[in-house]
């Protein structure tokens, strides 16, 4: 197939700020690497903290200038569906950039990113216009309602794994609540960003209103999360980091919403449909070759069809499509980078060092120089393993029986993690009562990893709080005020009846 070659703009890139590519203060700057080969495709700014504040100042000056702020939703909710309409427009080039970047098989990029993204800005664009408030019946001598209102300056930083639909994810509803935006995206895939601020200005997204800094985390993201001129923070990534933003974010007294680690128990009760929740349990963990929050990389399996599901995984996992994620029938490509293909094969040796047994995989494998690891399938994992207990983050599936729904309740919820569940059952009260019973913020029920616009997902324990998607992602982006207007009594009703209701005051 013809190898796709990037745009000038991204292969040498700057910031984006105040509506334009912006040069660093610094001269620094970040090799962006193919993960298919390893090879050096770009290089972008190491930005100082700095080009951070400039790129905060033009935020807030947007914001106070009212260019966007004090535009009616509807007028804000056109520009939003014709952001959506230009990703459709460009829907080629943004896969072809975004599988480039990743690693991602540039199939899903096509089929899942591309057009995840483009449905966010339009279901945003639908939110733009509804943000009502309302009138509140008192005792009070007033007529009171609440109206909602944008918070400032966002500033979103963004992970590697999904980084143009985890960008749209808060990018979209900040636009539409009236905020302005500071993106920091992980520094190994930034490139969607920078195309996306590009696609965002001929919209007609004002200048200001979205800003982008590339950069290390390490460098930029404590003075980023707790700037003066920020308003709020939106941060998906680890638990671990997203602890310390939480902390710094806590200090600066910002709001911030979390969505963090996840991993993810699927469950197999006997009574399944076995080939499809099979099926299912392979498309969930190799999903993005495993890099995904929401995938189900622990697999729970009713101890009396335990080797039946293990014979069946053995004989499937190994003919999942594997290789150069460029080819259009590749399911699954290369990590995202180095280093977390060795937190895969570290986490697979320490499994294995308890006492886990290899059904299929289990290795890296070498192929142009890229940081592809095996889909791999562990059985009998002890349940304090690390790689049941921590997230691993790559195409590793472990694999535990059970005896009793109970037990399986109890070893779903094990975990410090809380971001989805999956259930693969013939019975719906079982699903019900299972759904229930399971601690997480999004559960699939003989599916996984449907998702849309209009559904809430985040998590619950160490995976974070808040909310994405949904008109439920509106509380993170808006404050509510509350207005009072003091009614006066009628003069000829208090005439003629002598007194009048003054209802209660408070001090």
């Amino acid at each position: 197939m013809t190898e796709y070659r990037l745009p000038e703009h991204l292969r040498e890139a700057q910031h984006y700020i105040n509506g334009g590519p912006a040069p660093s203060s610094g001269s620094t700057t970040i090799a962006v690497l193919d993960p298919a080969t390893g090879q050096q495709i770009a290089t972008t700014p190491a930005g100082t903290t700095a080009d951070l504040d400039l790129a905060v100042e033009a935020a807030h000056t947007a914001f106070r200038s009212g260019i966007w702020s004090q535009l009616s939703g509807r007028e804000r909710s056109r520009v939003l569906i014709r952001v959506a309409h230009l990703f459709r427009e460009h829907a080629e080039e943004i896969a072809q950039v975004e599988s480039l970047d990743v690693g991602k098989p540039i199939s899903l990029a096509r089929a899942v990113d591309v057009n995840t993204a483009a449905d966010t800005y339009e279901y945003a664009a639908s939110l733009a216009q509804n943000l009502d408030g309302a009138v509140r019946r008192t005792p009070l001598p007033a007529h009171a309602y609440t109206q909602r209102e944008p918070l400032g300056v966002v500033a979103a930083i963004t992970p590697f794994n999904f980084p143009l639909i985890l960008s749209t994810s808060k990018i979209a509803v900040a636009l539409a609540a009236g905020n302005t935006v500071v993106h920091k995206p992980a520094e190994d895939t930034p490139l969607s960003a920078l195309l996306t601020a590009r696609l965002l200005t001929e919209a007609g997204v004002p200048d200001g209103v979205y800003n982008v800094v590339t950069g290390y985390g390490t460098d930029l993201g404590d003075h980023l999360t707790a700037h003066p001129q920020v308003a709020k923070v939106a941060f998906t990534g680890s638990t671990q980091t997203g602890a310390h933003v939480a902390a710094v974010a806590g200090q600066a007294l910002h709001p911030i919403t979390a969505e963090l680690g996840g991993n993810a128990a699927n469950i197999i009760f006997a009574d399944a449909d076995l080939a499809k929740a099979v099926e299912t349990t392979i498309s969930a963990f190799v999903f993005n070759t495993g890099q995904f929050c929401m995938g189900g990389p622990r697999l729970l399996v009713e101890r009396s069809v335990y080797d039946q599901v293990l014979e069946a995984l053995a004989g499937a996992v190994p003919h999942v499509p594997f290789g150069d994620p460029r080819d259009p029938g590749t399911v699954i490509g290369p990590l995202a980078n180095r280093r977390q293909l060795e937190k895969v094969a570290d986490a697979v040796e320490q499994a294995k060092a308890t006492g886990a047994r290899v059904v299929t995989g289990g290795e890296p494998a070498e192929i142009n120089g890229g940081f592809f690891y095996r889909p791999t399938v562990l059985a009998d994992v002890a349940n304090s393993a690390e790689a049941v207990q921590q997230e691993v983050f790559g195409p590793v599936l472990t694999v535990q029986p059970f005896d009793t729904e109970q037990e399986a309740i109890e070893l779903a919820n094990s975990t410090d993690y809380g971001l989805a569940s999956g259930i693969q059952t013939g019975n719906i009260s079982r699903a019900h009562r299972v759904a229930d019973a399971l601690e997480a913020g999004i559960i699939w029920v003989n599916a996984w990893g449907m998702l849309d616009p209009a559904l809430p997902f985040g998590g619950v324990k160490s995976s974070g709080w808040g909310r994405e998607n949904g008109p439920e992602q509106l509380e993170a982006y808006t404050r509510t005020k509350s207005v009072i207007i003091a009614i006066e009594p009628d003069p000829e009703l208090t005439t003629t009846s002598g007194t009048a209701s003054t209802g209660q005051d408070a001090s």
